[in-house]
């Protein structure tokens, strides 16, 4: 692990690591940022922010004003990138599959099957990294906007009780009914519609079993919003299953991170308050 950038910021540090990633079989960069409190020697929380598509995890660290809010709260985030990279890693001309579109699943067809296993990576090589190299402990939060708000929602789903809370901004709810999903899903996991359904909330939270509350922001001038977002779906799901889920429809806002910097003090609220709770 090799740290490339080192920032001051906030009261504490913005730094960004290089390491090789044995499940992606490639080197990867991931941030992490440091709050003041992490300097008293104090094992603090973690909030990992997945991003969206054609993303690094640069977009996050200078684009939303997280800082200020994980200082504020005493509260270490972590952002990987998208997807794995490098020159032997399989991409595709479009932007929304390949390098930059990892869909934060494990991928089951080739060429993907090889590198893409970003679900893996994340749940176990990850967090393990985190937990063994920085001040955290095991109060976990999970949040990401579109494709990250995507699995951040699934992964939060798929592994009850690793996340105390999850948060999504304009994510990408029913990938199996939308375009941007079906194409992902047909290039990494094939035809098997089984293996769609535990990579899509909206199914996820028919058969969830520790019904963790979804926290959800949507920009009503989401140009993606009808077309690829389609929050109405997972309302629908989870007032079937009885599932909590707050979701906020923002008038005037769109899918940029003018939109994430608005209400990313909000989401660190939430998070802040689910973290340091005693379990």
């Amino acid at each position: 692990m090799e740290r490339i950038e080192h920032r001051a910021c906030f009261g504490g540090w913005q730094d960004v690591y290089r390491h090789e990633s044995a499940t992606l079989d490639c080197t990867m960069n991931f941030a992490v940022y440091q709050p003041p409190q992490a300097e008293d020697g104090a094992r603090l929380p973690v909030l990992y922010w997945l991003s969206g598509l054609t993303c690094s995890e640069q977009n996050f660290i200078t684009k939303a004003g997280a800082q200020r809010y994980a200082a504020e709260h005493g509260i270490v985030v972590v952002a990987p990138d998208t997807s794995p990279r490098g020159e032997d890693v399989a991409d595709d001309a479009g932007y929304d599959l390949g390098q930059g579109a990892g869909f934060y699943l494990n991928a089951t067809r080739e060429p993907w099957a090889r590198h893409y296993r970003m679900r893996d990576y994340l749940v176990d090589e990850l967090s393990a990294l985190i937990e063994a190299n920085f001040p955290v402990n095991d109060a976990r939060a999970i949040s990401g906007h579109s494709m990250g708000g995507h699995g951040a929602l699934t992964l939060a789903l798929a592994n009850p009780g690793r996340y105390r809370s999850v948060s999504a901004f304009s994510p990408i709810v029913a990938p199996s009914q939308v375009p941007w999903g079906q194409k992902a899903f047909s290039a990494y996991l094939g035809d098997d519609l089984a293996a769609w359904r535990q990579y899509d909330a909206v199914e996820l939270v028919k058969t969830s079993d520790g019904k963790l509350p979804l926290l959800i922001d949507q920009g009503g001038d989401d140009e993606f919003l009808d077309g690829q977002l389609r929050p109405q779906l997972l309302q629908a799901a989870c007032e079937a299953a009885g599932h909590p889920l707050t979701l906020r429809l923002r008038p005037g806002y769109d899918h940029s991170y003018y939109f994430i910097a608005s209400f990313i003090g909000e989401h660190f609220a939430h998070h802040a308050a689910a973290l340091k709770q005693e379990c």
